[in-house]
């Protein structure tokens, strides 16, 4: 356990940031899960919509630290050919 009085305010510090970044990972994840259970599902205005807010937060979560900016482009990019491919064959 922390012995000095910047120890134990870095270990808060800390603790405040684990339980924020959770939040954001949950969130992001919450988002990518929808857009591909409207694909799924076959609802592709349903996936365009949820791919602009899923794109939004994990662009976010990148800026913040919470993700790496490639992986968030990664998943950006494969959300969004998903949404294009099901898109075109609705078509």
């Amino acid at each position: 356990m922390a012995q000095h009085r910047s120890a134990e305010k870095r270990a808060r510090q800390a603790e405040k940031r684990r339980i924020r970044n959770r939040a954001v990972q949950s969130r992001v994840r919450s988002s990518t899960r929808s857009v591909r259970a409207a694909l799924e599902g076959g609802d592709v205005a349903s996936a365009q919509k949820h791919l602009g807010e899923a794109e939004k937060l994990l662009r976010r979560a990148a800026s913040k630290g919470v993700i790496k900016r490639t992986t968030a482009s990664r998943t950006v990019s494969r959300l969004a050919k998903a949404v294009h491919r099901a898109s075109r064959a609705a078509k």
